[in-house]
């Protein structure tokens, strides 16, 4: 049996996803969405260096609803504010296509109230399954940092600390107005819910956190963020662009989940575009402290093989794995929306 997959958008992540479909011997592409015109109409193969797979990618979402397809690959862009692609999404779940989402959906049952019934409502219509899947969110808080909890009978708190070098992301549009970068630092509060990458983030890591406290059995009073911005040190030139001196280079995004008065969750993003306000020059992906009783550190990171010379980041092939290792999961699912389970390791699916 081959798994028909249906992927959506091409961007960094989005492609090498792609990418991991094309080559994957139980996975059959069957139908490409994408966003800009210079895409639609191509080959997917030839989007994806690949040879000719004759699917051909297309903008319109109406021909991707009719398509049939066990799973959708969404890896929609960012975009204020978090919720923005649930249209889409209920779309594609209400059609009968199973949906794994890269950037957010951990915990729609945070929410509750009409979109959490209208998610429901789409995956009851389309007896379909809605599951997040990915690096972080997905794989660092939801799974590595819980199972790690697991040596602990009391517990006081768990922090992941997660440190990306911005610098050769390529799109301005991601860099400048996505992720906020180039800004004036004086211009911006980064707590307000409404400023651009704000707006975006707070959503998607809120359900981290509250996937988290799920698998934990606590029960979060709130969750609060505490986001600092630094600026340039000096003139910045980057794969998107300048940044110039005094704007802002470094965003540690920080949220922080209050059970019973006190943080118990914690969450630490460090995008930056200069080492210069890192307390290491080099970091790691991931550090991970679960503190109580005994405590636990973890550090991680990925790396590419020796061989591969590609340009392909270990992140983005990362993203790529967990997903193709999530769509068996997804697919035998029962309807409904999902959190993802504590394991998803590596599976030699056979077509």
């Amino acid at each position: 049996m081959k798994y028909r997959v249906i992927q959506w958008a091409t961007g960094a992540m989005g492609k090498t996803c792609l990418r991991a479909v094309i080559d994957h011997p139980a996975m059959e592409l069957v139908g490409l969405y994408v966003y800009g015109p210079d895409k639609a109409g191509r080959d997917a193969g030839d989007i994806a260096r690949r040879a000719p797979t004759g699917v051909v990618a297309t903008s319109d979402v109406d021909a991707i609803v009719a398509l049939q397809a066990d799973v959708v690959i969404h890896a929609g862009r960012l975009a204020p504010p978090y919720g923005s692609h649930d249209a889409d999404i209920l779309k594609l779940l209400a059609s009968g296509k199973n949906v794994i989402s890269i950037n957010g959906y951990s915990c729609p049952r945070h929410w509750g109230g009409e979109r959490l019934a209208a998610l429901e409502a789409a995956c009851a219509k389309g007896r379909s399954t809605l599951m997040a899947a990915g690096l972080n969110p997905g794989f660092a808080g939801e799974q590595i940092a819980v199972v790690a909890s697991g040596v602990c009978s009391e517990l006081d708190y768990i922090e992941v600390v997660e440190s990306v070098d911005c610098r050769a992301i390529r799109s301005p549009d991601y860099v400048f107005r996505i992720l906020g970068f180039g800004e004036d630092p004086s211009q911006v509060d980064p707590n307000d819910p409404s400023w651009g990458p704000a707006a975006s983030l707070n959503g998607m890591y809120a359900e981290v956190l509250a996937a988290m406290a799920e698998h934990l059995g606590l029960k979060l009073d709130r969750i609060d963020t505490d986001h600092v911005i630094r600026p340039a040190t000096e003139d910045l030139q980057v794969s998107a662009g300048l940044i110039a001196r005094g704007a802002i280079s470094h965003v540690n995004w920080r949220w922080r989940g209050i059970v019973a008065g006190a943080p118990k969750l914690s969450m630490s993003i460090h995008w930056y575009m200069e080492p210069a306000h890192l307390s290491q020059s080099d970091p790691p992906l991931w550090q991970i402290h679960v503190a109580g009783r005994p405590g636990v550190k973890l550090t991680l990171d990925l790396e590419k093989r020796p061989q591969d010379t590609t340009a392909t980041s270990a992140e983005q092939l990362g993203v790529a794995g967990v997903v193709i290792n999530t769509i068996p999961l997804v697919c035998a699912a029962p309807p409904g929306v999902a959190t993802r389970p504590l394991a998803t390791p590596f599976h030699a699916m056979v077509p």
